[in-house]
């Protein structure tokens, strides 16, 4: 029959989820602590080694000791003879494993035995647990709420616990003892208090996983998740697309009825979620992004990788959405900066536009017939780099040009200024002027 020592070593593997062995090698390395307390507190060095007898839980101390003709020292020591029952052809001075099991080492075992249980068990589960978990980082993981902490939400994950951060929460999300929940496994740092695992509710790989989930053609590869926006607890934009021709990335995602989409939604408690087409033509994919609303037209600025979207005037609020929201997701979906305009507003731009061009073109002709019949004047330019016009100064013109000879012409409005037939200056007329020149 097995021994009470190998039963309460069963059940505790089987409570922490971990190896019989793990515990038994954990006690023997105790053990073996134990024992070179016993030494004093400065042995010698030596190898010392525990087996534990899983059956009883009887345990055995080996010890290397030193060949010696007289032994001053049991505990470091063994004569000669005796040394060769246990290696036969043992020499002076050489060492061998002897058995060297204290005569109250039981008791000095079961004590360490109810440490180990105490304390060192902690430490072999933490291990295991980080083993568990560690090849987990970026799942989708089904936790119970336990607790809260500090703002901290404490999930229970079979044997280990998360932590879901403030920040990795969503503001309209309530917790309560015993909910569970789906969380991305977002990092697990191992310290020195064991493994952290924190789990988050905001992430957008959380969105991933949920997809992956819910649509099976997402988790065989015949539909890609291209680009995710979101806005946790508020509203996500995922773009989609097929890699096998004839399969509907949108349809496939939405599901019949509308059912796949919304069991994400219900997991995410109401946060929206459009599902958009996604497509290699910048114009196209930009469109898409920012359904529900409709788009009549989009120009693209290259450069400043901008984009002005023309809607339909009842349209408008509707692509901008509320507070900007659906235009901002859109612009983080596409990553794209985008402007947009209604039609009539367009319009009413170009409209604007047309007409300050006609007024700058007639102003320009206007200035080119006054100029025509201008009268040309030359003036020397003074010392401090002006000229005269109508008892007043113009200027400067440049250090150059100081007693130079330049040519003026004046119209109703400027005065403008020639050398050596370039125009170099343009001012425009000192009102209130009496009209006597004063030349030099």
């Amino acid at each position: 029959m097995k021994s009470d020592f190998y039963t309460a070593i069963s059940q505790i593997a089987a409570e922490r989820g971990i190896p019989k062995e793990a515990i038994i090698d954990v006690m023997e390395k105790a053990l073996i602590t134990a024992y070179k307390r016993t030494l004093g507190n400065n042995p010698p060095p030596m190898e010392v080694t525990v087996r534990l007898d899983p059956q009883t839980g009887a345990a055995r101390v080996y010890a290397e000791k030193q060949v010696v003709d007289d032994v001053l020292d049991d505990r470091f020591e063994i004569e000669i003879s005796q040394a060769q029952r246990h290696k036969p052809g043992a020499q002076l001075g050489e060492t061998v494993m002897v058995e060297s099991t204290p005569n109250d080492f039981g008791r000095i075992a079961a004590q360490t035995a109810k440490q180990v249980v105490l304390q060192g068990i902690k430490e072999v589960e933490r291990e295991y647990i980080y083993g568990e978990y560690m090849d987990r980082e970026g799942e989708l993981i089904t936790a119970t709420v336990q607790r809260m902490a500090k703002g901290n939400v404490i999930l229970e994950m079979g044997k280990a616990e998360a932590i879901l951060p403030p920040k990795e929460q969503v503001d309209n999300d309530r917790y309560y003892h015993g909910q569970r929940l789906k969380v991305y496994l977002m990092e697990i740092r191992k310290e020195d208090r064991g493994p952290r695992l924190i789990a988050s509710r905001t992430h957008k790989q959380l969105i991933m996983r949920l997809f992956e989930m819910e649509v099976p053609e997402i988790y065989n590869g015949t539909v890609e998740i291209k680009s995710i926006a979101r806005e946790p607890g508020l509203r996500t934009k995922v773009a989609v697309a097929a890699r096998q021709e004839g399969i509907d990335p949108v349809g496939s995602c939405v599901g019949m009825r509308g059912i796949r989409i919304q069991n994400i939604v219900n997991e995410l408690n109401g946060e929206k979620i459009d599902v958009v087409q996604w497509s290699s033509d910048p114009k196209e994919f930009i469109a898409n992004a920012l359904s529900p609303a409709q788009v009549v037209e989009v120009h693209l600025n290259d450069d400043d990788h901008a984009a002005l979207v023309i809607v339909p005037d009842k349209q408008l609020s509707l692509a901008i959405g509320k507070e900007g929201q659906n235009v901002r997701l859109a612009a983080k979906l596409t990553g794209w900066r985008i402007d947009i305009k209604s039609a009539t507003a367009l319009l009413e731009e170009e409209r604007a536009a047309a007409e300050a061009r006609g007024f700058a073109e007639a102003e320009q002709m206007q200035t080119e017939a006054e100029l025509a019949n201008a009268r040309v004047e030359s003036r020397k330019v003074r010392p401090d780099g002006t000229v005269m016009y109508q008892n007043n100064r113009y200027g400067p013109l440049g250090n150059d040009l100081i007693g130079e000879t330049v040519q003026l012409r004046a119209t109703s409005q400027k005065l403008y200024i020639y050398a050596n037939d370039k125009l170099i200056a343009s001012y425009i007329l000192v009102e209130g002027s009496n009209g006597n020149d004063d030349e030099e």
